[in-house]
């Protein structure tokens, strides 16, 4: 086989294997996770897969509040592990954890996994949001886990629309439903003084 076509052959199976990994990867090893592109950050440290990994900020943009990270964390080892934090390095950025019973830490059992985000899952919600990173950015996220320790990786930055509705953050602050309660609220007290004396003077 000549050289061009020895190359030609080598081009051809990397893209087939492309193709295939990018299949595989849309069938996902976990069912709740269909509802986000699978095509997003993933990296395996040991035993323990992260996949699907993303940072979910507010609906609107400017809209200042809590995000999230979303991922699922697999377990391929013989014994659990729990989710003791999750990092934003460079960022000031706190993630607070929560079981999906509420209580204890996040479990990943041996042989299986936890999703994180998402109605009736866990949840790791960076509370004051993350305005060192806008939407479209990469920022780097690390889950530390208790056995397999850090497992860091670069999850894209996106707000909580279209497949990223149901994972993004569930407290949304409305300002424009309370501004103008505040508004009419002060108005008429600040200007009934000045009133009050115009009419006092005028029947001077």
């Amino acid at each position: 086989m000549s050289r061009s076509l020895r190359r030609g052959a080598v081009a051809a199976t990397a893209i087939v294997i492309s193709i295939a990994s990018l299949s595989a990867c849309g069938a996902g090893n976990d069912a709740q996770t269909l509802g986000i592109r699978p095509d997003n950050a993933a990296v395996t440290v040991d035993d323990v897969k992260v996949q699907n990994a993303l940072v979910i900020t507010q609906p609107d943009p400017g809209a200042i509040g809590p995000a999230v990270v979303s991922a699922t964390v697999f377990n391929n080892g013989l014994t659990r592990q729990t989710l003791d934090s999750i990092t934003l390095p460079g960022t000031v950025g706190t993630v607070k954890l929560k079981a999906a019973e509420g209580n204890g830490p996040i479990i990943v059992p041996a042989g299986g996994s936890v999703v994180i985000g998402g109605p009736g899952n866990a949840s790791a919600v960076i509370e004051g949001g993350l305005r060192e990173a806008k939407n479209g950015d990469a920022q780097k996220v690390v889950f530390k886990l208790s056995k397999t320790g850090d497992v860091g990786l670069s999850a894209f930055v996106v707000p909580a629309h279209s497949y990223f509705k149901d994972f993004g953050p569930s407290e949304v602050p409305a300002p424009s439903a309370t501004a103008p309660t505040a508004t009419a609220s002060t108005t008429p007290t600040g200007t009934a003084t000045p009133s009050g004396e115009a009419t006092h003077a005028a029947g001077h």
